[in-house]
């Protein structure tokens, strides 16, 4: 991961920590988009392993559009994260806005098959030097 300061949030033994970055050669302000990409780490705290089964992502743009994204597995995979380990993906968001937020959470499975939710912690999405305007 990158060495920017991460959005963590912790529930059920599960740490999520996350790392977004604006990617300028990718947007086009003109055309009206914005791209970033945010980088995931995922830490088991817990006495057994876990399998994240599904995501769900809410992705707000800087004008107070919703969209909600559910899906099995990240970037295509369902990976068992024993425990004291760290899984690690990169992945991107698009928007319509100069600045947004995400927020959301994994489905995970543990070893005796009880299914929880792992929080995915809020995070700003924010052309850097930009003017950041909420509703």
């Amino acid at each position: 991961m990158n060495e920017d300061p991460a959005y963590v949030a912790e529930s059920h033994d599960v740490v999520v920590r996350v790392r977004p970055s604006y990617l300028a050669g990718q947007s086009d302000p003109d055309a009206g988009r914005w791209v970033w990409a945010y980088q995931v780490e995922i830490e088991n705290r817990r006495p057994g392993p876990v399998k994240l089964m599904a995501r769900r992502w809410i992705i707000t743009d800087g004008l107070g559009r919703v969209e909600e994204v559910r899906g099995p597995g990240v970037v295509g995979e369902q990976p068992v994260i024993a425990p004291g380990d760290r899984y690690h993906y990169a992945s991107g968001c698009p928007l319509p806005t100069p600045s947004g937020s995400m927020v959301g959470a994994y489905m995970m499975t543990d070893a005796d098959g009880a299914d929880f939710e792992a929080a995915i912690p809020a995070f700003s999405l924010d052309v850097p030097g930009g003017r950041r305007v909420l509703n």
